[in-house]
This record gives structure tokens, C-alpha cells and sequence, in this order.
């Protein structure tokens, strides 16, 4: 039965945690925005998101569980997997946004497509809470009319 609402529920929590991770990075490019030389990161949503449900129905467990191919840290001085910066905890791969104006400084954030980035993501987010809130009210409904 457990299995059966993980995997109900998989798709919205799979898509709310790679929306939060991806909040973080563009939040990192607006805060290094005067940082010289600083890189702007971001993640392909769309093949991150096929990458987790793949590996999450594979090994038959949700994200953030401990399943096939995935890193345990039995102490809290273990470093993260993807504190490099290249990849995400998950396995995400972090790729560079191309430069859309050069800065003499060799900074590649843009302020004007971090913003819209982070407001689309974030009202992406909010979208994903709203459905995953719409699935627990129908199950709710269906245990307690169900009685």
C-alpha cells in the first residue's frame, strides 16, 4: 500500500525537490553576480527530472531515499556527494549558462535572466505545492469517505 502512494505521490515530490535545488543554484548566480570570474550555473530541468523518475522507478524508492547508485554518509563530516559543484547530491549534472553578455571581469551572470529565471522556478514551485496539495485532499477525501 506504502508503495503504491510513493508512487502516486513520486512525480510532484521528484519535481518539487529538483525545483528547490535549482532555486539554490540561481539564488548562488544572483548573489555572485559581482564575483569575478564566477561562472552562472544552472541544471537542464526537463532531463533532470526523466534522469530522477528513471532512477527512482528503477530502484524503487523516492528521492532523497538511499537506492541504487546513490552515496550514504554515515558521519556528518562526510562530504556530500556534488560538493565539487559539478553535480547535484543526486547525480544531476550542474551545467554553465552561456554567456548572453560578457563582463570584463569574466563573470557570466546576467541579472536580467537570473530574475526570470528564479521568479519562473519559484511560481513553478508553487505550482508543484499547489498539485501535490490537490493529490493529498483527494486521498483524504477518498479515506474519509470511504468509511
Amino acid at each position: 500500500m506504502i508503495g503504491k502512494l510513493d508512487n502516486y505521490l513520486r512525480f510532484n515530490e521528484t519535481a518539487l525537490s529538483l525545483r528547490a535545488q535549482r532555486q539554490e543554484l540561481i539564488a548562488s548566480n544572483i548573489a555572485n553576480a559581482d564575483t569575478p570570474h564566477f561562472k552562472a550555473r544552472d541544471i537542464d530541468f526537463a532531463s533532470a527530472m526523466q534522469g530522477a523518475l528513471a532512477k527512482a522507478a528503477a530502484s524503487g524508492t523516492g528521492v532523497g531515499a538511499t537506492g541504487a547508485g546513490q552515496l550514504a554518509a554515515t558521519s556528518k563530516s562526510h562530504i556530500q556527494a556534488g560538493a565539487d559543484g559539478q553535480a547535484l547530491p543526486d547525480g544531476t549534472p550542474v551545467l554553465y549558462r552561456g554567456v548572453v553578455q560578457g563582463a570584463v571581469d569574466g563573470n557570466t551572470v546576467d541579472m536580467d535572466v537570473e530574475r526570470n529565471q528564479f521568479a519562473d522556478n519559484a511560481l513553478r514551485y508553487e505550482a508543484g505545492i499547489t498539485m501535490i496539495n490537490h493529490q493529498i485532499r483527494g486521498l483524504m477525501a477518498a479515506i474519509q469517505n470511504g468509511q
